[in-house]
């Protein structure tokens, strides 16, 4: 294993468990828990990966339960009074301050277990957001633009689990070719 430098290596340091970072660029915006260049800790922003703001479509009934959530927030605003952070987020602290992801992590831990489901990344909502949308037949594309990928090929991940929609493919050009579902159906389920 390489070399590299923790935050109390000594500049001399060459123990093989560890290797030593490659030095920061200039004016890194880039610092990363091990970075010899951090300094301070704590939460920083920056800018995100997509250009601009987009609009996120939201089903119908997710509305009242943000709304629900601006109004509490705003009561959280009112108690923290001039402790209050403005960052302009929906999902934030009680004074207004970002969330740290290990509490967001703790948090989405503990969601999961009591919901009764098995152990999974945060990242996999998006994963499951986009094979749900696609499962139900929304269009590639369509996707693409929900989930914020720059790429259609990052989106195209998602359908290898689509077997569903793949089914439903065969049924429809069985009826569309001889005007029967249940043959393409008999079929595949008898080979």
């Amino acid at each position: 294993m390489q070399h590299r430098h923790r935050r109390n290596c000594e500049s001399d340091c060459r123990t093989p468990s560890h290797r030593c970072p490659k030095p920061c660029p200039p004016r890194c915006t880039r610092h990363a828990a091990q970075c010899p260049q951090r300094q301070g800790g704590g939460l920083t922003f920056r800018e995100p990966k997509a250009k601009g703001k987009r609009t996120v479509p939201l089903p119908s009934e997710l509305v009242p339960l943000l709304r629900a959530h601006r109004t509490a927030q705003r009561r959280e605003r009112l108690v923290a009074g001039e402790l209050w952070q403005d960052n302009d987020l929906v999902f934030c602290r009680p004074d207004g301050w970002a969330i740290a992801r290990n509490d967001d992590w703790r948090d989405w831990k503990a969601l999961l277990r009591a919901a009764g489901v098995r152990d999974v990344r945060v990242h996999d909502g998006r994963h499951t957001a986009g094979t749900l949308l696609i499962e139900h037949g929304v269009h590639l594309r369509t996707v693409q633009e929900i989930l914020g990928h720059s790429r259609i090929t990052t989106t195209e991940r998602y359908t290898h689990v689509a077997s569903p929609m793949a089914q439903d493919a065969a049924e429809r050009m069985n009826r569309a070719l001889w005007g029967s579902a249940t043959t393409a159906t008999r079929t595949a389920t008898e080979d």
